[in-house]
């Protein structure tokens, strides 16, 4: 699947999103496309490359203006965009058409505001019982430039969505304040004496427009902060060790299996390996760990953070798109740019929003002409309907809140990867974890060994040692740990993994399998001579593993492993049941070793037993039991679970197989992350549903008011400003959550 990310231009309101998705979305080869209102970007998927020239000329035609903002790549090697806001990125593409003289942004608002004050001084010194009013035609002359230079954009814009056989908030704007004066100049040039005129309506209302707009682009920008933090992250050179010398080169010029040296108080140039030295690293902005992290030779590092007080030299193991830091600005740029579930109900309304809002306009002004015949306030009142009505909040409320909780969750080691994932989550009422990773350190060591009667038990180590060699199981390295130089070498064939069950291989001449008891019961094993051994093992916490040989069906004998409970483990598990979210244990394990764990921990349920696709079974049998499952996991057998639930949670400490499949991964593997994602989860939806609320409220409320002329289009501009304002505002507030304090 192939993406491309374009910065769209002129947008203004939710139904120019949806403009843009359709007309996209219509282009040949485009199969799925997604408009964030939030970011000003979308994001075209396609199963070939289309070129950017068609899908800039269907935007064009819409009437808005395609940037790019990357080129065409498919999604496993998709960097993201560099500046989600556009900014550092947004002078790759081409220039604008043309170089206008019209301000904009801050400067805009001032000049507006500055031509307005005067228009509005008459109405303020009324308050005060003073009564001045001024000249008609100097008027004019100040409301001119302010409804035809400053106010351009509203022309340009609506004009474009109206041939496009569209509408949006220029649109009724232009409308709007066209209406007021042009009724006013109507009224300066007919009137022989001091008309009443409505400049100063037009003219405000358009100053209180642009200052909204500007409000909004600065809030929007604080919403793509965590980005930027992220980017800033990116060190520009790194110092490489070639020959004997130290050598300062661009990041783009750094290798995998380059030396880089980082000095105390550096950041780390890119992700790998300590060979040399020892230091103490400051990993906040990536896994929102708050303390520094010892880091020893053999141990991984990851580009971005600061090293501290000592000199390191790091093997390179990955750079560039496939860093962590580019996965992670990958997976959070992702979340901000697809839409949340809820996001698609709010498109349809404001599909038709426009056009029953220009109905509406239009019965305001026959309803009024017709029931008292004064033509003048039946303009201002449909004036008044037009200016107040606002698809603004609307297309903000979803995807600003999402922005706010994506990014301040990445800030504390919480990946979300889609906006689906961040709605669901708030509806979890099941948790379900794996053990080995994921509760316990996934460091097991080899605690026991008994040799079942007539085998020694250093034969039983040499013979458990030759057939786990070359395996990354954890297991397998315990068992190569224990053995280390004491036990004899011997060498295995023909070895062959079993999934969930083991592993097989021939050791002089015997083929040998090591495993469940599972496994030994599907070879036949008699496992009778051990069994009150392995019972004994099994009730203080220990995984059991089985020798056998395969082909005289006999037992050689066992061997138990321990591996130690993560400390915040019991801590995840009553914080979740704090938040009333059931709990479940589903392991490979024995039973004995797995129900030893659960009872340590709490949780509420265990299953042991299982092969991977027997845990994707469990949770498809629990979705049918509860509502919504979280399924927590950091190994290639948890995949299919992960993908199986409603939300999967995957540890980064974990394999990259267990991340793909999850919706949310935890840069620590610490397990109380669980319940902190949950409760972002419900902060950022409370907060959608509040900006849903208030989007709605302000046109539920306003426009009858306005309809019934209850409202002056001042007031009403004011109000529309505010709307879009105070929802990002609100969004914004998500910024200062932090994970709750557990005891």
């Amino acid at each position: 699947m192939n993406q491309q990310a374009i910065k769209i231009e002129g947008m203004s309101c939710a139904s120019c999103g949806g403009r843009v998705e359709r007309v996209l979305a219509a282009v040949p080869g485009v199969d799925k496309v997604s408009v964030n209102l939030a970011t000003e970007m979308a994001r075209v998927e396609s199963a070939e490359p289309v070129d950017f020239a068609v899908l800039a000329q269907a935007v064009d035609k819409a009437g808005y203006q395609a940037l790019p903002l990357e080129p065409a790549v498919s999604a496993s090697a998709h960097t993201g965009p560099a500046d989600p806001a556009g900014a550092a990125t947004a002078a790759a593409g081409p220039a604008p058409r043309v170089m206008n003289l019209i301000p904009s942004g801050g400067l805009a608002v001032l000049m507006a505001a500055l031509f307005s004050l005067p228009l509005l001084l008459p109405m303020l010194l009324e308050l005060a019982g003073i009564h001045w009013m001024l000249d008609g035609r100097l008027q004019w002359l100040l409301a001119t430039p302010v409804q035809f230079w400053l106010g351009a954009r509203f022309y340009r814009a609506g004009w474009l969505a109206a041939r496009a056989r569209s509408g949006n908030m220029d649109l009724l704007v232009a409308i709007g304040t066209s209406a007021a004066y042009g009724l006013s100049v109507y009224q300066l040039l007919s009137a022989a004496a001091m008309p009443h005129l409505y400049f100063e309506a037009s003219s405000v209302v358009i100053t209180l427009v642009l200052l909204g707009k500007w409000l909004e682009a600065r809030a929007k920008r604080q919403t793509t902060a965590a980005i930027r933090a992220l980017q800033t992250l990116r060190p520009e050179s790194a110092r490489v060790r070639r020959d004997g010398q130290d050598v300062d080169v661009a990041i783009s010029d750094v290798r995998v299996g380059d030396i880089i040296v980082i000095r105390p108080g550096e950041r780390i140039a890119a992700d790998g390996v300590v060979s040399e030295g020892a230091s103490h690293v400051d990993e906040a902005l990536i896994t929102g760990e708050s303390l520094p992290v010892a880091r020893h030779a053999g141990e991984r590092v990851t580009g971005g953070a600061i090293n501290g007080e000592g000199l390191l030299l790091v093997r390179v193991t990955a750079i560039g798109a496939e860093s962590t830091l580019a996965r992670i600005i990958r997976l959070v740029e992702d979340a901000q740019a697809a839409k949340a579930p809820v996001q698609h109900l709010v498109d349809r309304v404001s599909a038709v929003f426009v056009p029953v809002v220009l109905v509406l306009a239009l019965l305001t002004l026959a309803g009024w002409w017709l029931a008292g015949g004064d033509v003048e306030q039946a303009i201002i009142n449909a004036v008044a309907v037009l200016v107040i009505a606002c698809p603004c909040a609307l297309g903000l409320a979803t995807p600003a809140a999402i922005m706010a909780g994506t990014g301040v969750a990445a800030r504390h080691g919480i990946l979300i990867k889609d906006a689906e994932a961040l709605e669901l989550a708030h509806r979890i009422t099941t948790v379900a974890f794996d053990k080995t990773g994921t509760l316990t350190e996934g460091q097991p060591s080899l605690a026991a060994l008994a040799p079942a009667p007539g085998v020694e038990q250093a034969r039983l180590l040499s013979l458990a040692a030759a057939v786990q060699r070359g395996s990354e199981h954890p297991l397998a390295r315990a068992v190569q740990q224990a053995a280390g130089a004491n036990a004899a070498p011997l060498t295995a064939a023909e070895v062959s993994a079993l999934p969930g069950r083991g592993v097989a291989a021939t050791v002089d001449g015997a083929r040998l399998v090591l495993g469940s008891s599972r496994l030994m019961r599907e070879q036949g094993v008699a496992l009778s001579a051990l069994t009150a051994r392995a019972e004994e093992l099994e009730r203080t916490g220990h995984t059991i593993s089985w020798l056998a040989d395969a082909g005289a069906k006999q037992l050689l004998g066992l061997l138990a492993f321990g591996d130690r409970i993560k400390p915040q483990a019991r801590v995840a598990i009553e914080a979740l049941h704090a938040m009333r979210i059931d709990t479940v244990l589903l392991t490979g394990d024995n039973q004995g070793s797995a129900d030893a764990v659960g009872a340590q921990l709490g949780v509420r349920r265990v299953v042991a037993n299982m092969l991977p696709a027997d845990k994707a079974g469990a949770i498809a049998g629990l979705r049918r039991e509860h509502a919504t499952i979280a399924m927590v996991g950091d190994g290639i057998n948890d995949a299919p679970a992960l993908a199986a639930a409603d939300v999967g949670i995957a540890m980064s400490s974990g394999t990259d197989v267990a991340m793909h499949a999850a919706g949310v991964t935890l840069m620590r593997g610490d397990p109380a992350l669980v319940a902190a994602a949950i409760q972002i989860s419900r902060r950022s939806y409370n907060k959608i549903r509040q900006n849903l609320f208030w989007a709605f409220i302000y046109n539920l409320i306003g426009i009858p008011l306005a309809a019934f002329g209850l409202l002056n289009p001042m007031v009403a501009g004011g109000a529309m400003a505010l709307s879009s304002v105070s929802v990002i505002s609100n969004a914004l507030l998500l910024r200062r959550w932090k994970p709750e304090k557990q005891a």
